[in-house]
């Protein structure tokens, strides 16, 4: 993968820091409005990542990090043609949420409808106090079409869902953290700082704790009790007997590793 885009007329722009890809939505004109190339392109990137990419960082080069569902897209499908329509969207943002490695959001300004969608893909969300988070949906006589109606439920329930899309509301960035939207609410101008500082932090993790982070922990969690045990058991060994692992306890054991201490 090339370090950067050449062509800033991309939907989506990348660069490498090390082993953190930092992934752009660069349709500013639109405030980022989510389309099919953007999607595409997304899908792209993550299938062809990198081996030595170990996090990924989401941003935007507007003030805007998505108005959601670019509208003047929609036309008229079928229902089978608008059903796998949907499901091209799941695919690209299931290969988000269960891919290889841990992917941080940097939020601020509009994070609507699709953009919400995305985001809530992410593993790890940090926002500016200009973030704001809407589903105007329900308003345009449309239903969420990438994964909203399954993953958002479980951040803010099912009421507070259905109560943007019924009503229009809108929350804050702060609301937006006090509901579990966001994982960190810092200063404005300061999301993307805090998302690499992030992203390079998981980055140094050993790969299959990431990796049972990121597979095991969300099923293990949506798993009866019994099932979540079991899973749980074959994960916790999977990853302490990984070589990986048996050299960070070493180093623990033999006082080479830091101590935990409280963090900013």
């Amino acid at each position: 993968m090339a370090e950067a885009s050449s062509a800033n007329s991309s939907p989506v722009l990348t660069r490498r820091e090390g082993r953190v890809l930092v992934i752009t939505l660069n349709r500013p004109e639109k405030r980022n409005a989510m389309n099919d190339p953007t999607v595409q392109e997304i899908g792209r990137i993550f299938a062809t990542l990198d081996s030595d990419v170990a996090a990924i960082v989401f941003t935007t080069s507007s003030v805007h990090f998505s108005a959601g569902l670019d509208l003047s897209e929609l036309t008229v499908r079928d229902l089978p043609e608008s059903i796998m329509h949907s499901r091209g969207w799941h695919k690209v943002f299931e290969t988000i949420q269960f891919g290889r490695v841990p992917v941080v959001a940097a939020l601020k300004g509009a994070v609507i409808g699709g953009g919400l969608e995305l985001a809530a893909a992410c593993h790890i969300r940090v926002a500016e106090p200009s973030a704001y988070y809407a589903l105007p949906e329900g308003q345009r006589g449309i239903f969420v079409g990438g994964g909203g109606s399954v993953r958002l439920p479980r951040l803010i329930g099912v009421h507070r869902m259905m109560d943007m899309m019924m009503t229009g509301r809108t929350f804050s960035a702060q609301e937006g953290q006090q509901l579990g939207i966001s994982n960190y609410l810092v200063g404005e101008g300061e999301a993307l700082d805090k998302a690499m500082q992030l992203a390079e932090k998981v980055a140094g993790n050993a790969p299959m704790t990431n990796f049972a982070l990121i597979h095991a922990l969300p099923r293990i969690a949506e798993a009866d009790p019994a099932s979540g045990y079991i899973l749980e058991s074959l994960m916790a060994s999977a990853a302490s007997t990984a070589p990986e692992a048996q050299k960070r306890l070493r180093d623990f054991l033999e006082k080479r590793a830091g101590k935990i201490v409280p963090q900013d």
